[in-house]
């Protein structure tokens, strides 16, 4: 993630606004993590419910909203110090210390100290608060696993899942936002990763792969996505589309020149995938269907997500096109190759687009832009083919740590509670989950 500039415009005499704090920067991060914490609730549990079987409605909301709630506590009693600490584990070569995992300890403690944070191995000063910082990166945190819950939903045990949902936020998402966002050993090396290409959505898809072979499949002949509400479809990837202005605006850390450019390209890249996306589903069916474009808008804004503060708007129309079209030809063209029941496309929508988007950002670096926020960075487009070939080895580091600790956490924790729900329990769905349903008939 972006560095932001450290100097401050307040000027109030009160221990509220110190010297070092940037009041319009601290605002702008604020209702930046807001933005994005609206994208996982109410958004992508809509989206998510609105998309599955009436009968699992309720059970794909509950997996979500317990998710949000899990890791705020994991995050603050370990994750955050963990992911942007300073360095507790580090390797020494050749006269470089790199930078491998964070503090193992808890943030709570400092909360109310109204300290000024520091980021990484570095220490790193921004001028925002520790306890801002601390919610815009959990909201980071939290849509991460909930990401994956789209691959494993209608067979997915509810007390698995509570245990899986910590365990893995530890353990995968921390370590990977150390390594790429907070300054940590891939980061050391040259490889970026503006708002979480890699961090949240590779690593999602990889995980939701990793997942639904663990799980293992829904019975044959109820695989085929049923959605149970197109309304709540648009509705929920409608507060995606423009929570992504906090999750990739966010970023810069501020107010800043670099965030107006994130959004704008966000938003830029994510309106070109849609078109893109309904000019192959009319090619192949002949028609445009509203879930394909929601799916465009969402592989549009994860592919830019990587590249949105260093590429200029000719890149994220180029990154947007790609978005449209890599994404649908995964999941209609690798997907049934690889015979994992993905239900709502995980991989293909979060893994796929986030490596093309990340793979891209290694071409498509532009110094007339990365000169607010990362001056130096320069993709292969303009002379730096050793900017791919980092993004390139980072993605590789990604997609192996997150698939092998994911399917390793998912079998420990099979060992001890089922992951799967009972089959009388799967043909009567959310009543007997939880014992309330989504949509309750009339008497």
């Amino acid at each position: 993630m972006a560095a932001a500039q450290t100097n401050s415009t307040s000027s109030y005499p009160s221990p509220a606004v110190p010297s070092w704090l940037n009041t319009g920067s601290n605002a702008w991060m604020l209702t930046a993590a807001t933005l994005v914490g609206l994208m996982s609730i109410p958004g992508l549990a809509i989206y998510y419910s609105g998309l599955t079987r009436k009968k699992f409605a309720l059970n794909t909301l509950m997996m979500t909203f317990y998710g949000f709630a899990a890791v705020m506590v994991v995050w603050v009693l370990a994750g955050y110090d963990l992911g942007f600490g300073a360095a507790s584990i580090s390797i020494g070569y050749k006269g470089v210390s790199y930078g491998i995992i964070g503090t193992l300890g808890s943030v709570a403690p400092g909360l109310t100290e109204g300290s000024r944070a520091l980021v990484g191995p570095l220490q790193v000063a921004l001028n925002i608060p520790t306890s801002s910082l601390v919610w815009f990166q959990f909201v980071f945190a939290a849509i991460t696993p909930l990401l994956f819950i789209g691959a494993i939903i209608e067979r997915m045990s509810f007390k698995a899942w509570l245990v899986i949902v910590p365990v893995w936020s530890l353990l995968v998402y921390s370590v990977l936002a150390y390594w790429m966002f907070a300054g940590g050993w891939l980061n050391q090396l040259g490889a970026v990763d503006f708002s979480g290409g890699y961090v949240i959505h590779l690593s999602a898809g990889v995980a939701a792969l990793a997942a639904a072979l663990a799980v293992g499949p829904r019975e044959m002949g109820k695989r085929n996505v049923r959605p149970n509400n197109l309304v709540f479809v648009l509705i929920g990837a409608s507060i995606l589309w423009l929570g992504w202005m906090g999750f990739n605006g966010g970023d810069p850390y501020g107010s800043t020149i670099d965030a107006s450019i994130a959004i704008l390209n966000t938003c830029l890249a994510a309106a070109t995938s849609v078109i893109a996306w309904m000019c192959m589903d009319m090619r192949k069916f002949g028609k445009a269907s509203l879930i394909g474009a929601c799916t465009g808008a969402i592989t549009g804004c994860v592919a830019i997500t990587p590249a949105a503060g260093y590429v200029s708007g000719w890149g994220a129309l180029i990154i947007g096109v790609f978005a449209g079209t890599i994404p649908w030809l995964a999941l209609y063209k690798l997907m049934p190759r690889l015979k994992v029941d993905d239900a709502l496309g995980v991989f293909p929508g979060h893994g796929v687009a986030g490596l093309v988007g990340g793979l891209l950002t290694g071409v498509l670096a532009d110094p007339s832009v990365t000169k607010f926020v990362d001056p130096g960075l320069t993709g292969a487009a303009f002379g730096n083919i050793y900017q791919l070939e980092v993004q390139a080895f980072a993605a590789a580091v990604t997609i192996a740590y997150t698939f092998c600790v994911t399917y390793a956490i998912f079998r420990v924790v099979g060992r001890f509670i089922p992951l799967r729900e009972t089959e009388p329990t799967l043909k009567i769905g959310d009543l007997s989950i939880h014992g309330e349903v989504a949509y309750p008939e009339e008497d």
